[in-house]
């Protein structure tokens, strides 16, 4: 995709400039560095010819300028990427998004996300503010989401999940063991030390209440169901951090390398572990009044295959530390006496 070239003279008063500086004057919608990015790709020429920034101009010389769409100005387009689609009607759209796929264009991802796919699925959205996104999900979590096709299903939709009424349901498998029930009441805002991440915080956080039940606990592991009262960046991620029971995965969360210190797992399960490379987090139940009907409805989404992987990992090295455990020492096991002959076992065979 390319604009329409436009065409100038450089005028005498700025002779003696470099080509940069007076196409800078000139053009002033466009920043220095994206011009100079232009002339490098020769998409700048001056009497038909290619050339550099540096160039001297005197006055009167003919240049052509194609001015190329920026990653942002081309984010907003339609592309045909697949979509798992849970529920659809005239009104909205239930995604069960896979890990991997970013929610909304951002830096670093500005094509082959969920918004470009809605684009492309329901054109209409165009005219629907974030195309219809009322709600996210990190990149690598996977799970359900719901699309609004109309700004009236849209407005409808912020106003549930400003009143808290929109239900959401998470499965996570994560480190520690994790006992029966419990809820973080903890603020969250932008890490003071990295900007890359958030934080508890308690002066200048926002609001953020994460409820959590164990589901099944592993001897390193925990499989949890956690329920969001409110919808902070990185949420679950940061709560559960908080309380010592990190997601596996969890790049920036969880342990350094991957694996909590001290941990001593069978070579088995630490090699499912460390090739888990997400963090191990999936919306699996998602819960709203249908914006135009007043009908309440839920939806549900089957763990994806990662988690069911990590999760048979965890259960089979369970089960095989509970029948080691239950097997008797070698040393008691008809201690001091010598094997049965074959006729010994013939007389046993008698005796029943």
């Amino acid at each position: 995709m390319s604009c329409r070239p436009i065409r100038l003279t450089i005028p005498d008063d700025c002779g003696g400039l470099r080509l940069d500086q007076a196409l800078a004057q000139l053009l002033p919608e466009y920043s220095r560095s994206r011009l100079q990015s232009w002339i490098k790709e020769g998409l700048v020429t001056v009497e038909g010819e290619a050339t550099d920034a540096r160039r001297k101009v005197w006055g009167g010389e003919a240049v052509m300028v194609l001015p190329q769409p920026t990653a942002e100005e081309l984010a907003f387009k339609a592309q045909d990427i697949p979509l798992d689609i849970v529920f659809e009607d005239a009104h909205i759209l239930v995604i069960d998004k896979p890990a991997g796929r970013v929610v909304h264009p951002a830096a670093g991802n500005w094509d082959g996300t969920l918004l470009n796919a809605l684009l492309h699925h329901v054109p209409q959205l165009e005219s629907v503010p974030r195309a219809g996104i009322v709600h996210r999900l990190d990149k690598d979590t996977s799970g359900l989401l719901v699309v609004a096709k109309t700004i009236a299903a849209q407005t409808d939709l912020v106003r549930q999940l400003q009143a808290r009424t929109v239900k959401r349901e998470y499965r996570a498998i994560v480190w520690g063991i994790v006992h029966g029930r419990g809820k973080v009441d903890a603020a969250i805002g932008r890490d003071p030390h990295d900007r890359k991440k958030m934080a508890v915080v308690r002066h200048f956080g926002k609001p953020a209440v994460t409820h959590f039940e164990a589901l099944e606990t592993f001897s390193w592991h925990s499989y949890v169901r956690c329920l969001l009262e409110t919808g902070r960046t990185h949420q679950i991620r940061v709560h559960m951090a908080s309380i010592k029971a990190p997601l596996v995965g969890d790049p920036l969360y969880g342990p350094r390398g991957g694996v909590m210190p001290g941990v001593k797992m069978s070579a088995s399960l630490a090699a499912a572990v460390k090739s888990f490379k997400r963090q191990a987090l999936h919306a699996a139940r998602l819960g709203l009044v249908h914006p135009a009907t007043g009908e309440a409805m839920q939806w549900h989404a089957e763990l994806p295959a990662d988690m069911k992987a990590l999760l048979a990992a965890l259960r089979a090295d369970a089960k095989h530390a509970m029948e080691a455990a239950a097997e008797p020492a070698a040393d008691d096991w008809w201690e001091g006496e010598v094997y049965a002959s074959e006729a010994d076992e013939d007389w046993d065979e008698d005796e029943a």
